[in-house]
């Protein structure tokens, strides 16, 4: 990271950014995201090409809800480095400003690279909320339905798929099915998100 930024900012000056943005990153861990904002706004200016930097005030901007300046951000990153590690987080951007394409092709670039199964399921649980943000609830079911959910010792990503599988058939006027669903994820972890509410909300 060092290295990164000696490279934008020049060997002397590189150590005092690799401080700014450990505590950058610090601010951010303890979720001060006006605090970590404050100070990555500065350094995203000194050191536009820093991969480091554009992806921790991306994220920062993400957290609190400024989709198109995150977006941005996102964007830096993903150009500078070629990943795909905050697609889901761009993607999520995207939808909530409603540009859906962007949205699908991101899903895509995702589905092909194959990373990791948490990272395909975040990416698939944004895809799917897109679709049935636009109209297209069941088709959003649909591509929820398509990934692994049902396992025998389910991970978090499998409870957050369906939480979000539950959600949809809500949305899509699925009551029993919506309850279930709720309450598979509740079985496992009583604690996953605001899961009594809604099963409150569905009696």
């Amino acid at each position: 990271m060092e290295a990164e930024l000696a490279g934008e900012a020049g060997a002397k000056r590189a150590p005092r950014l690799a401080e700014r943005l450990a505590d950058a990153a610090g601010a951010y861990e303890r979720s001060r995201f006006d605090d970590a904002r404050r100070m990555l706004r500065g350094l995203a200016e000194e050191a536009p090409r820093a991969a480091a930097v554009r992806e921790l005030y991306g994220l920062t901007l993400y957290r609190l809800g400024r989709w198109l300046p995150a977006s941005k951000e996102l964007e830096a990153y993903r150009l500078l480095t070629g990943a795909v590690d905050q697609h889901p987080a761009l993607a999520d951007c995207y939808r909530a400003l409603g540009r859906w394409k962007k949205v699908a092709d991101l899903w895509e670039e995702l589905r092909e690279a194959s990373p990791s199964a948490e990272l395909v399921a975040e990416g698939r649980i944004v895809a799917a909320g897109a679709l049935a943000d636009k109209g297209d609830t069941r088709g959003g079911i649909a591509l929820l339905e398509a990934g692994r959910i049902e396992v025998a010792r389910p991970k978090d990503h499998h409870l957050r798929m369906q939480y979000a599988l539950a959600d949809l058939y809500e949305r899509a006027g699925d009551v029993p099915r919506a309850r279930e669903l709720f309450r598979r994820v509740q079985a496992r972890d009583p604690e996953f998100f605001d899961i009594t509410d809604r099963i409150k909300a569905l009696a």
